[in-house]
């Protein structure tokens, strides 16, 4: 649950401006053969750092979270829960904002996807594609893992062969 009325101004802004430079938020496909779609799209808001006590401080005023140190001693705080990310991510930096232009349409982008999932438009091609859309030019392009290309041609010819119908699970 979201400690946002309970966080004082200072310490919000002062989070929302350090997400501004060192945050990202980002989305996921990762292939699925065990049900009938092909693609597990998923949300998350994430923030590494060496020193965890920022970390600690955006775990502590957002109410949700995982913190885990890395092999190579970087911490990193993660968000990838969506009811969190609805109830708690999106409304703190709804509150708190951002200065960059960049990170307010990274947001912005952000939010629509979550509205997106949060209807289960996600699990069609055509918000399939409005997610690919959104996603194209946040965070810079980024690195992706699936592109575009791939992602569209597993919606278009599925190998999934054990795979059980929607339809027969509804």
């Amino acid at each position: 649950m979201s400690k946002l009325k309970e966080t004082p101004p200072r310490i919000g802004y002062y989070l929302a401006g350090f997400a501004d430079g060192e945050g990202s938020f980002n989305v996921s496909f990762r292939p699925r053969t065990d049900y009938g779609f092909p693609w597990k799209i998923s949300l998350c808001f994430n923030i590494s750092q060496r020193d965890p006590v920022v970390l600690v401080l955006f775990k502590k005023h957002l109410g949700c979270g995982t913190m885990r140190q890395r092999h190579d001693g970087v911490w990193y705080f993660e968000v990838n829960n969506l009811s969190a990310i609805l109830e708690s991510v999106i409304p703190f930096f709804e509150r708190f904002g951002f200065l960059s232009a960049k990170k307010k349409r990274d947001f912005a982008k952000f939010k629509q996807m979550a509205q997106i999932i949060r209807e289960k438009r996600h699990l069609s091609r055509e918000g399939v594609e409005e997610i690919l859309k959104l996603r194209a030019d946040m965070n810079d392009g980024g690195n992706r893992r699936y592109t575009d290309e791939r992602i569209r041609e597993e919606l278009a010819n599925p190998q999934r062969p054990y795979a059980e119908s929607r339809a027969a699970r509804e």
